[in-house]
C-alpha cells in the first residue's frame, strides 16, 4: 500500500532502473561525506596542521579532473554509463579505504596521502560525466526536470545525514575511522550498479576514441553559452575551494571547536541543498543559463562567513542559503545540458 502510493506520488520510482539509481545516489554521497570532513582533518593531524599541505592533498584530488573528466565523458559514451559509475565508486573506496587504514596504522606520509587522493579524484571525474549521461535514460524526456531534481534530492539528504555523523565521528574515533567508513560505503553501491540494465550507446566500429573527443569539443565550443560559463564557474571554483574548502576545516579547529562544528557547516550546506531540491521540483526560471551565471555570485557567502569568523550558527544560515542557491542552479543546468547537448556527446 504505501509503495503504491509512493508510486502515485512520485510516478519516477515505477522505473526499476531509476530506483537502483536513486538509492545509488542517497548511499554514495552519504559515505563520501564522511571523506569531506575525514580527510582534511587526518592531514592537519598528519602534518602538524600543516594549511599548505593540506592545500596539496585537495589539490591532488583536483588535479585528475583536468584529464579524466574528459576521458569519463567518452567512456560514458562507448561503455555502459553504469558500468563507468561502478568503476568510479570502487576508485574512491579503495583511495579512501587505504587512506583510512594508514591513518589507524600511524602518520601517513604526504605522497602516500596525494597518491591515494589523486586516486580517490580520479574515480570523482569519471563519475560526473558518466552519472549526468545516465539520468537522462532511465527516465522519459517530459519526467527530466523532476528526476534530476528527485534525484539530488536523494543525494544531498545523504550527504547531509553522512556530514553530520561524519563531524562527531572524527571528534569521538578519529579521522581513520570516517575513512574507513567511506570506503565500505562506496564499496555497497557496486551491487546496485550491477542492477541497472541500461545498454550503451550503439557507435561506429570505426569511431576512435580520439575521434570522440574532437567530436564532444567541437560540440562544447559551438555552444557560446556553454563555454562561457564554464570558465566563469572555473574562477569561482577556484576561488571557493581555496578560501572554504582548504581554509574552512583550519579555522573550525581553530576558532569554532573543531570537527564536530565543521560537520555541522557542512550539514547545514546539505539541508540547504535539500530545501534547494525541494524548490526546484516547480521552480522553472524563463531563461536558466542566465539565472545559473547570475547565481555564481551567491557562492562568496561561505568563504565569507570565515574570514571573521562569523559565530557558528551564523555560519551554518549562511551555509544553508548558499546550499539552496547551489542547488536550484545545479537542477537547471543539469536539465540544460540534457536538452541541448546530443546524448551521445
Amino acid at each position: 500500500m504505501f509503495a503504491r502510493a509512493l508510486v502515485r506520488r512520485f510516478p519516477l520510482l515505477a522505473f526499476r532502473d531509476f530506483r537502483l539509481l536513486f538509492a545509488e545516489r542517497l548511499l554514495a554521497p552519504a559515505a563520501f561525506a564522511f571523506s569531506l570532513v575525514g580527510v582534511s582533518f587526518a592531514v592537519l593531524d598528519s602534518t602538524h596542521h600543516s594549511t599548505s599541505e593540506l592545500s596539496y592533498v585537495l589539490a591532488a584530488q583536483i588535479a585528475p579532473s583536468l584529464i579524466f573528466t574528459v576521458i569519463g565523458g567518452v567512456a560514458a559514451d562507448r561503455i555502459r554509463p553504469q558500468r563507468v559509475i561502478l568503476a568510479a565508486n570502487a576508485m574512491i573506496a579503495l583511495g579512501e579505504g587505504t587512506f583510512g587504514l594508514l591513518v589507524l596504522a600511524g602518520h601517513p606520509r604526504l605522497w602516500q596521502m596525494l597518491a591515494l587522493e589523486a586516486l580517490t579524484g580520479t574515480g570523482m571525474a569519471v563519475f560526473y560525466p558518466a552519472s549526468q549521461a545516465l539520468l537522462p535514460r532511465v527516465v522519459p524526456a517530459a519526467q527530466l526536470q523532476q528526476a534530476s531534481a528527485v534525484s539530488r534530492l536523494a543525494m544531498n539528504g545523504g550527504q547531509m545525514g553522512g556530514a553530520v555523523v561524519a563531524g562527531f565521528v572524527v571528534a569521538a574515533a578519529g579521522p581513520g575511522w570516517a575513512l574507513l567508513a567511506c570506503g565500505a560505503g562506496m564499496l555497497a553501491t557496486i551491487p546496485l550498479m550491477l542492477r541497472v540494465g541500461v545498454p550503451a550507446f550503439g557507435r561506429a566500429e570505426h569511431s576512435s576514441m580520439l575521434r570522440d573527443l574532437r567530436a564532444g569539443w567541437s560540440e562544447f565550443r559551438s555552444h557560446t553559452w556553454l563555454w562561457v560559463t564554464v570558465l566563469q564557474f572555473g574562477v569561482i571554483l577556484m576561488a571557493w575551494y581555496g578560501g572554504f574548502q582548504v581554509l574552512g576545516p583550519v579555522v573550525a579547529r581553530a576558532h569554532l571547536g573543531g570537527a564536530a562544528a565543521w560537520g555541522i557547516i557542512t550539514g547545514a550546506e546539505s539541508v540547504g541543498l535539500i530545501a534547494g531540491g525541494l524548490l526546484s521540483l516547480r521552480f522553472a526560471p524563463r531563461r536558466p543559463v542566465l539565472f545559473v551565471v547570475l547565481m555564481g555570485g551567491v557562492i562568496a557567502l561561505s568563504p565569507l562567513s570565515l574570514a571573521t569568523p562569523w559565530p557558528l550558527p551564523v555560519i551554518c544560515v549562511s551555509s544553508l542559503v548558499l546550499g539552496v542557491s547551489v542547488e536550484v542552479t545545479m537542477v537547471q543546468w543539469t536539465v540544460v545540458m540534457a536538452r541541448n547537448i546530443p546524448a551521445d556527446r
